[in-house]
């Protein structure tokens, strides 16, 4: 059994619809209307937020508010590095998926020797930069931000020197960069890039096991590739954006996509992942309880959040 603390990061200043950081209240609203102790029973540390921000001028439209998100990213580097050398396992509830960089850099700052794995289930490839963005909006990229990935050959916007020094400073986190390299990297459910994220996805051949793949062959079939895909990695950490599940079902996020995951599949294939052992950190992020209807997908995130957890508990 390994000692877990759950850290909450109600921030959502680099998503383009306001709610996210609501998150992680809906969440434990749902673990009471199951009459769970959950949030009881087990260490909680929450990290302060950049919000405020949101009541400022977002600054460069091809980086919103990038100087929060690299306050962020720092701050929420040095929780997870903390948690990890203090030997717990974090479990991060965050609100908009630009946090995971930070995710990423704290994994990276307390293990600067091992190689990072990373399974990101997600309906999106989240690779844009300041140079490609469609929106200015940080939580589509925070895998470029990991990767050191400026993507020039499709480069669409001119960003402002202050925009491209934050950036640099965000790529270099932990004096760490890049923190993966693109054979590191898993996506499950991921059905959404545009085509700057579409070049580079092809250009370094990137494993993506869609939706479709996890239905024909099943979802312990999918874990296991995926697991086998970064046998070659010391560590992996896992990220679940909620809207890898199917629209349907997924009205409480931001963005949601059809054709994804349904919540026992979703359920199923992270509680999977997290029997590995070399599954350090595990991360849900985008809920968004502004745009729902009865906390459905709080609810529906509780129930991962609670396989999840338990693979933990029972490995």
């Amino acid at each position: 059994m390994r000692e877990f603390r759950i850290i909450e990061v109600k921030s959502e200043i680099g998503a383009g619809t306001r709610g996210a950081s609501l998150g992680s209240e809906a969440i434990k609203i749902a673990a009471l209307d199951f009459g769970s102790r959950y949030f009881k029973k087990h260490k909680l540390t929450e990290i302060p937020n950049e919000n405020h921000l949101l009541l400022e001028s977002s600054g460069n439209q091809y980086a919103k508010r990038i100087s929060g998100v690299l306050t962020m990213v720092e701050r929420i580097a040095e929780e997870v590095s903390k948690t990890l050398l203090n030997k717990e396992f974090p479990i991060l509830l965050s609100g908009d998926h630009s946090c995971s960089a930070g995710t990423i850099s704290g994994i990276r700052k307390a293990f600067p020797k091992l190689c990072l794995g990373v399974v990101w289930i997600d309906a999106h490839s989240d690779i844009h930069s300041p140079y490609t963005t469609p929106s200015g909006n940080l939580h589509g990229m925070p895998l470029a931000i990991v990767l050191d990935e400026d993507n020039i050959d499709s480069k669409k916007n001119k960003p402002d020197q202050e925009t491209v020094n934050y950036w640099y400073q965000l790529k270099n986190v932990a004096n760490i960069s890049p923190k993966i390299k693109y054979g590191d990297l898993v996506y499950i459910a991921m059905r959404d890039a545009e085509s700057p994220e579409q070049y580079l996805l092809k250009k370094n051949e990137v494993k993506n096991f869609p939706t479709l793949e996890i239905r024909k062959r099943g979802v312990e079939r999918v874990a296991i590739d995926a697991l086998k895909y970064l046998d070659h990695c010391d560590l992996i950490y896992v990220s679940f954006d909620v809207d890898s599940l199917d629209a349907s079902i997924s009205k409480g996020t931001g963005t949601p996509v059809p054709n994804g995951l349904s919540a026992r599949e979703a359920g199923n294939l992270v509680a999977r992942l997290m029997t590995s052992e070399k599954v350090c950190c595990f991360e849900m992020v985008e809920v968004n309880p502004t745009l729902d209807k009865e906390n459905l997908m709080a609810e529906n995130a509780f129930e991962i959040l609670l396989r999840a957890t338990n693979s933990l508990i029972n490995d």
